[in-house]
Formats: structure tokens, C-alpha cells, sequence
């Protein structure tokens, strides 16, 4: 039974940005790289399921290019995955060549039971790629996954939706699940996990497509925030000079 995970080699959200010359996107140059924060919890579920089925096997994915890439899969092999794929593609392929560079690399593995994966990558917020994914392998899905169940058949999953609400979702298997947040509480990789996975082999596969269809450009950073003014003095004080900013700075009163 084999259990695939896609996931995602971000930059790090503490990481500095530049943006290219031809604001075309950001320089990758310097940038520290990071399994996306909602792939974690995707291997995480993957690996839960893996330890309550016997003879479940967990494969984790990605697409980009294999230099860099691997890393993100070494990541995961720490955390427990049992094998990885890289399917090498240039940098910033968009998230329909992306989806279908993953779908092909799973169908040429035969497919699998259940395929995991974050609900977004945190970088381009686009969170599309899963969806796509299924529609290529025609298979169920369902995404902002907080809560997972499963039989030998089917999955039953609990989504967040908007206002709070949740949806009870219940799907035949093989079948897709881009996790939320709150699904659970990816687990450390141990330092054992950590020394296997440095000398695990990792399958490469090369992509069929390797071009986008879609181009970005103008890439700008948000403007400054207007400085913060700090009023002092006693409360009369303050509200007086604060109508004052609003009336004559603001212009809101």
C-alpha cells in the first residue's frame, strides 16, 4: 500500500528578499530553504497512517530542481518517510505544470491509496496545486483537512470552512488530502532519522514538460508603513491632540 506525500521547498520566513532586476521575481541567491510549514503536517498524517496499517509504505515527492530540491526530501525521510522521489524541473514552474510533473511521477509508481499534502505552499499562497493533482489522476479530494479517519475502503475527514464552521467529508479510496494546520503536531526528526536519511537514494525522475505558462512580472515590495506617533501627557491630553491628528493630518473627522 503506498502512501504519497507531495511537498514543497520554500524560503525560510526569516529569510531576507531580494527581488530580481527585471522584477521578473525574487533572487534566489542567499535564500534558506524549508519544507512547507502545511507539508509537515501532511508527512506527519502520512506517517501516523504508516504506523496503524501494516505493510503501508510512505513516498514522499517533490518537483523542482534535484540540486536543491532533494533537501526537502531528506527532511521528510528524517521525519519517517520510507522512500523519495525528485521530479527535476526548472526553477518557478508554474502550479499547472508543477501538478502535472507530480501526477505523472505517482502514476508511473503504479498510483497510490492515499495521497497527503499541505493545503498551500506558503511562497506563492496559490493553493492549487493538490486539487489538480486529483483532477489529473481522477481521484476524490478534499483540502483544509483539520481531522483524518480511515477503514480499508474510505477516508472521512473533518474541513474547516468559513465563519468557523466545519465539514464532514467522506471519500472512497485512492484519494487525496491537503491538510490543515491544526491536523496535528508534526513530529521532530531524530538524529538516527537524520544520519538514515543522509545516505538514503533518492529516485530521480526528469520532468516531460519543463516550461510555465504562466509569467510573472512587476514584483514590488509593500510600501513603508507611515511612522507611529507615541502621545504623551494625561488622558485629556492625549484625546485632545489625537482629534487634532485625525482632523488635520488624517482627514477623517
Amino acid at each position: 500500500m503506498k502512501i504519497f506525500v507531495c511537498v514543497k521547498q520554500v524560503p525560510d520566513t526569516e529569510t531576507k528578499i531580494k527581488i530580481l532586476p527585471d522584477q521578473s521575481g525574487i533572487d534566489l541567491t542567499g535564500i534558506k530553504w524549508v519544507m512547507n510549514p502545511y507539508d509537515e503536517n501532511a508527512v506527519e498524517e502520512a506517517i501516523k497512517f504508516k504506523e496503524k496499517n501494516v505493510g503501508a509504505q510512505v513516498w514522499a515527492i517533490t518537483a523542482g530542481p534535484k540540486a536543491r530540491a532533494t533537501e526537502v526530501l531528506r527532511t521528510a525521510l528524517a521525519m519517517g518517510a520510507d522512500e523519495a522521489i525528485v521530479v527535476n524541473t526548472q526553477d518557478n514552474i508554474d502550479s499547472l505544470s508543477t501538478a502535472h510533473a507530480l501526477a505523472d511521477a505517482i502514476k508511473s509508481e503504479g498510483g497510490a491509496h492515499i495521497i497527503f499534502s499541505g493545503r498551500m505552499a506558503i511562497d506563492d499562497n496559490q493553493s492549487s496545486v493538490p486539487q489538480m493533482i486529483a483532477e489529473f489522476l481522477s481521484i476524490p479530494h478534499t483540502t483544509v483537512v483539520s481531522k483524518f479517519e480511515s477503514t480499508a475502503e474510505n477516508i472521512t475527514v473533518e474541513r474547516d470552512v468559513e465563519g468557523g464552521a466545519k465539514e464532514i467529508v467522506q471519500m472512497m479510496t485512492p484519494a487525496l488530502v491537503a491538510a490543515n494546520k491544526g491536523l496535528n503536531m508534526p513530529r521532530y526528526a531524530s538524529l538516527p532519522g537524520i544520519m538514515k536519511a543522509k545516505k538514503k537514494v533518492i529516485k530521480e525522475i526528469e520532468a516531460a514538460a519543463n516550461t510555465s505558462q504562466v509569467k510573472f512580472s512587476r514584483f514590488s515590495f509593500p510600501a513603508d508603513k507611515a511612522p507611529v506617533k507615541l502621545l504623551t501627557g494625561d488622558a485629556a491630553h492625549q484625546t485632545q491632540e489625537l482629534i487634532k491628528l485625525l482632523r488635520d493630518e488624517a482627514k477623517v473627522l
